[in-house]
């Protein structure tokens, strides 16, 4: 079995075109913040996307960059600047963020209503409790890819590798509420290979390069590669290795080009929703 490739570029270009028109027929532009603490150079280039593609999709869009030095208290100052700011609809705090900074604090500070990263305790909570809510972008992505792939999720058996409240956890609960049957598994699993073995579907975000190997994949399954490891000599890989994976699922993910486009389509998708709901369209 060779695999089908599950080509998250389009399927996020298509989602960016989509919000781009649902965008140009309101009567103002919404509204996102993107907030940047520090110099990392990955959410550098994460947030020039970001900036770029809501320019695109007609968001009134910017980043406030602040510098490394910033305390957590400045950094609260500011977020509850855009809390009170009506025409802000969507903020996002950029992680990581610098060791003098609780990042927990920061994103309990952000208001729910405009929490587009979905991380904030009520929104996990609305997620957990089957009502609706800013959903975490990634997952929804995920979502949105299982539907292309044409994955059956009533009754399908889906693992998630790795339980973090970022993909892991959310991820869990919208798997729960297609109906899937679905296993969590972590650091301390035992047999890991043989709970692979078992899924229909597999969504692997644990950020270890190709740890999962073809012989832990099901004849016909759906591979979903969440992870983006760098490598030595500079090659990114997910945390399935794909050539393996390929010869026996039915469908998959690559990386790069898999997963990482759709998180900013929702991220567009999200802030849309937000503004909608605020104010209405």
């Amino acid at each position: 079995m060779s695999a089908r490739i599950i080509d998250g570029k389009a399927v996020g270009a298509a989602l960016r075109r989509e919000v781009a028109a649902r965008v140009a027929a309101l009567g103002y532009r919404p509204g996102l913040r993107v907030v940047r603490v520090g110099e990392d150079p990955a959410s550098g280039v994460y947030v020039r996307n970001k900036d770029r593609a809501a320019a695109e999709a007609g968001f009134d869009s910017a980043t406030i960059h602040l510098p490394d030095t910033t305390s957590e208290a400045e950094l609260l100052a500011t977020v509850a600047g855009l809390n009170a700011d009506p025409a802000v609809d969507g903020i996002l705090v950029q992680l990581p963020l610098p060791r003098q900074i609780n990042a927990d604090r920061v994103i309990a500070a952000v208001a729910p209503e405009k929490d587009v990263d979905g991380f904030h305790p009520l929104n996990a909570g609305r997620l957990a409790s089957g009502l609706p809510g800013l959903v975490p972008c990634t997952p929804k992505g995920v979502m949105h890819l299982l539907r292309v792939a044409g994955a059956a999720t009533p009754g399908a058996r889906a693992l998630v590798l790795g339980r973090s409240t970022i993909v892991g956890r959310p991820m869990t609960q919208l798997l729960l509420a297609a109906d899937c049957t679905v296993t969590v598994a972590h650091s301390r699993t035992r047999d890991l290979a043989a709970e692979c073995r078992r899924a229909e579907i597999i969504v692997a975000a644990v950020g270890r390069p190709e740890m999962v190997r073809g012989d832990w994949v099901a004849e016909g399954s759906v591979v979903i590669d969440v992870g983006i490891n760098r490598l030595p000599d500079g090659r990114l890989v997910g945390d399935v290795a794909f050539d393996e994976a390929a010869r026996r699922a039915a469908a998959i993910t690559p990386v790069p080009g898999g997963v990482g486009p759709m998180t900013i389509a929702c991220l567009l998708e999200n802030t849309l929703e937000a503004a909608l709901a605020r104010r209405g369209g």
